[in-house]
């Protein structure tokens, strides 16, 4: 379907009945404000990736390997000089 002339011109009477003269040019306003920021956000995104690779340089990094994890550590005990936990190791005896 093809917009003619006086298909804008109901669009506009319609605009006008339904907001009102005098909503109109805020509401034209607000429009502008909307499209002026979506415009220099697309800029915003389309500077920060021909940033990164300015000239067709490729872009250096490292790879960094996930750390192995780490081995169980077991609960020092008489042999090095301490004593163990209260509640732990072997129970008294009695003679």
């Amino acid at each position: 379907m093809r917009l003619e002339g006086w298909h804008i011109v109901i669009i506009i009477v319609i605009a006008i009945l339904l907001f009102g003269a005098p909503k109109l040019p805020g509401l034209a306003r607000s429009v502008g404000q909307s499209l002026r920021i979506f415009k220099s956000e697309v800029r915003q995104m389309k500077d920060e990736n021909t940033t990164g690779t300015a000239d067709g340089e490729p872009v250096e990094g490292r790879v960094v390997n996930n750390p192995a994890p780490a081995a169980p550590t077991r609960n020092p005990g008489p042999e090095t000089g301490q004593t163990p936990p209260s509640g732990t190791g072997n129970p008294p005896t009695n003679p």
